[in-house]
């Protein structure tokens, strides 16, 4: 009895479908551009993104070049954007605002666009072309509409995309001086740092440049260690003057000392030759 009850529900629910997609094509086949059009706004308001966008998208062909074209874009836009479907979306949106500079949907436009490219923005593991292109439609919609509502919210999504680059250009070097590239792990640490100083992996950052130089030193042939110590002396003084309380200090004093005993050894043999 059960099961017969739930076969029966499913059909109906399959069916109401059925009916639904029907009444929308016999809609589109009508030839009546103003029932399309006040059947996808009742779609619309009701948050019937799919259904709603294939009626403007049926409907748009008839307002082309009327006073109606922006707004049946824009909320074809707008559905995709609340469907998820932010690849679409973001084309879409990008066709708007530069069809309709002057629509009074643009600074809605505009603030979609840049957040399509958020939502597709991957994590830091992962390539960041997509993050840069969100970080720049971000920016241009902060400096376009500085008064809109939404400022504070972009302003936080860019701290994070920004946080993203960071940790993607440390995770990149990290990869270096873990598998022992140093010398990579040293060229890479140092870019970033370069590129992103207010990282918040700036402290482990510089110890991984001192101890990736102590590192190389130490495992470079006999020609080489006097300046790749040096260097790493160096590296170990800035970074003991920008963060006199580290955790690290401890084990970049020893790695100093013996950087110094090493070089104090070497001088000696030298000059005693």
């Amino acid at each position: 009895m059960k099961q017969k009850f739930l076969y029966a529900v499913c059909g109906a629910v399959v069916a109401v479908a059925l009916v639904g997609c029907s009444g929308i094509n016999a809609l589109l086949k009508s030839g009546q551009p103003e029932l399309i059009y006040s059947k996808a706004l009742e779609y619309y308001k009701i948050g019937k993104w799919q259904r709603a966008s294939t009626l403007f998208e049926g409907v748009q062909p008839y307002y082309t070049g009327t006073s109606r074209e922006d707004s049946i874009s824009f909320y074809n836009a707008h559905c995709k954007f609340k469907n998820r479907d932010y690849d679409a979306a973001s084309t879409l949106l990008d066709e708007f605002r530069r069809k309709f500079g002057r629509s009074v949907f643009i600074e809605d436009a505009e603030g979609m666009y840049a957040l399509c490219y958020y939502y597709l923005a991957p994590g830091p593991t992962r390539d960041q072309t997509m993050t840069g292109q969100a970080i720049m439609a971000i920016n241009e919609f902060i400096a376009r509409y500085p008064q809109s509502d939404q400022i504070e919210n972009f302003r936080k999504i860019n701290e994070e995309l920004n946080g993203r680059l960071h940790e993607k250009a440390y995770l990149n070097a990290y990869t270096y001086y873990k598998i022992g590239r140093y010398k990579s792990a040293i060229v890479a640490l140092k870019n970033a740092l370069k590129q992103y100083p207010d990282t918040e992996h700036r402290e482990e950052m510089m110890y991984l440049i001192v101890d990736s130089g102590y590192r190389l030193a130490s495992n470079s042939v006999i020609e080489k260690q006097t300046d790749r110590y040096l260097d790493m002396l160096d590296s170990y003084l800035s970074f003991r003057e920008e963060f006199p309380e580290s955790k690290y200090l401890k084990e970049l004093d020893r790695m100093a000392q013996h950087a110094r005993d090493y070089l104090d050894r070497n001088n000696k043999d030298n000059n005693e030759e």
